[in-house]
């Protein structure tokens, strides 16, 4: 399993418990042991930039995902194929201020974000209610699962 983390935001991260997470996750979605993840940690100039190239939207977003080779979730029978899941793009400044507007750590966010963004890169949305409902369910429980505690509430910018 390739889950690298390049924190380049200059705010200190937990940058082991996103790969643990990461980890956890791939098992819990039966996600090839080999697949690879990146997860780049920028400042909100960077994310701002990568914002307006991605969505054409400007201003810097929390959490934004690249998916590579479509993979999605697999079964204990089939496991996801080999490959290159993708990048996750975070912002710590956003995750900071989300956090506190939602009464929960900077970490917590993190872990959320982190989450958020590979579900993102394994085909889940929240576009529509019934995407939105699947989607965020599992992020809950997956972080819950991690965590031992009650997910943080979800943030949505």
């Amino acid at each position: 399993m390739s889950i690298e983390v390049n924190n380049e935001s200059g705010i200190a991260v937990d940058e082991a418990a996103l790969v643990s997470l990461s980890r956890f996750i791939f098992e819990r979605l039966f996600i090839h042991p080999q697949a690879e993840l990146s997860i780049l940690l920028v400042d909100e100039p960077a994310m701002e930039k990568l914002h307006m190239e991605l969505m054409d939207e400007p201003g810097a977003t929390d959490v934004l995902s690249v998916p590579m080779d479509e993979l999605t979730p697999g079964t204990p029978d089939k496991p996801t194929p080999q490959g290159m899941l993708g990048d996750i793009a975070i912002c710590p400044q956003v995750a900071q201020v989300q956090a506190k507007d939602a009464g929960h750590s900077t970490q917590d966010e993190m872990l959320l974000l982190t989450t958020h963004g590979i579900l993102h890169l394994l085909g889940f949305d929240h576009a529509e209610p019934e995407e939105k409902e699947e989607m965020f369910g599992l992020q809950r429980e997956l972080l819950a699962a991690f965590t031992g505690k009650e997910a943080p509430s979800e943030t949505i910018q």
